[in-house]
């Protein structure tokens, strides 16, 4: 699908959820010698990340360019899963990166890295306390009970780059949520659903959190990002279940993230398994 420039507002009424501020982003994020390129935010299309996958692929994007949609029609999650929400109810946003200079075997980092980038970035400026489900899903307490409120998708672009796609739940409500255990920003108690200073803190977090792990080589020990993972994932400590390719699954307690960043499972056999791709189901609290 085409994407549609957000200068038209004329299929938005609702008074809650005002447009993003294109120029006033642009602004903000993109400098001399800073990682943002270029911020786009256009009001409809299928999906960032094949929209910004293509401009990469066909030599039309530079690294650190941002491609924001008010809504998406064909957003999809790990496992294309479909990832849908109401216009402006939420975040997402594709963003491209080359990071050439680390070894290609470091790059299943960036998923995680934004992990807690996101997180990071949400937790100032929202004042919601976040966690991470490995991989990568955004998790949010509402009412007492764990829900996702956001996840992540990175694919190849081209021979050296990624795209890095990110969906965040902000003023989702309990009426809106797709599934029972969805949840958003506002139904956790955020002290602010105002995306455009949303955004803005979520990508200098992702600036940040890039350059220390590009300056390491992508080393997730020097660059302190294994820590930062680790401290901030709710999957640590919890039985689960790992359902793995091949109609294969795992049971056991989730004991580490490896240098790799694989979720390491420790099963009742005694043997801890490395799982880097899978569908990960919490079996119960830690």
């Amino acid at each position: 699908m085409t994407p549609r420039d957000a200068s038209d507002d004329s299929r938005w009424s609702d008074l809650d959820r005002p447009p993003l501020n294109g120029a006033a982003l642009r602004r903000a994020l993109v400098r001399d010698g800073g990682l943002w390129s270029g911020i786009e935010v256009v009001q409809l299309t299928g999906s960032t990340n094949h929209d910004l996958v293509a401009l990469a692929d066909s030599g039309k994007a530079a690294e650190g360019a941002v491609l924001v949609a008010e809504e998406q029609t064909a957003g999809r999650g790990r496992l294309d899963r479909q990832w849908t929400a109401p216009a402006r109810s939420g975040l997402f946003f594709s963003v491209l990166l080359r990071p050439t200079e680390v070894p290609v075997a470091r790059w299943g980092w960036l998923p995680l890295l934004t992990g807690v980038a996101v997180a990071t970035g949400l937790s100032r400026v929202a004042g919601v306390d976040t966690a991470l489900k490995w991989p990568n899903d955004l998790l949010v307490t509402v009412a007492g009970e764990e829900r996702k409120a956001g996840g992540i998708l990175a694919e190849r672009a081209g021979n050296d780059g990624v795209v890095v796609g990110v969906g965040i739940n902000v003023t989702l409500r309990a009426d809106e949520l797709p599934v029972p255990q969805a949840g958003s920003l506002a139904l956790a108690g955020a002290v602010s659903t105002d995306r455009d200073p949303l955004l803005r803190g979520v990508l200098r977090s992702l600036e940040d959190w890039y350059g220390r792990w590009r300056a390491a080589g992508g080393d997730p020990m020097t660059s302190r990002l294994q820590e930062a993972y680790v401290a901030g994932c709710a999957t640590l400590g919890r039985t689960v279940r790992a359902q793995l390719p091949g109609d294969r699954s795992v049971v056991g307690e989730a004991v580490a993230v490896d240098g790799d960043g694989r979720l390491v499972i420790a099963t009742e056999e005694g043997v801890q398994e490395p799982v880097g791709a899978g569908d990960i189901v919490h079996l119960r609290p830690a």
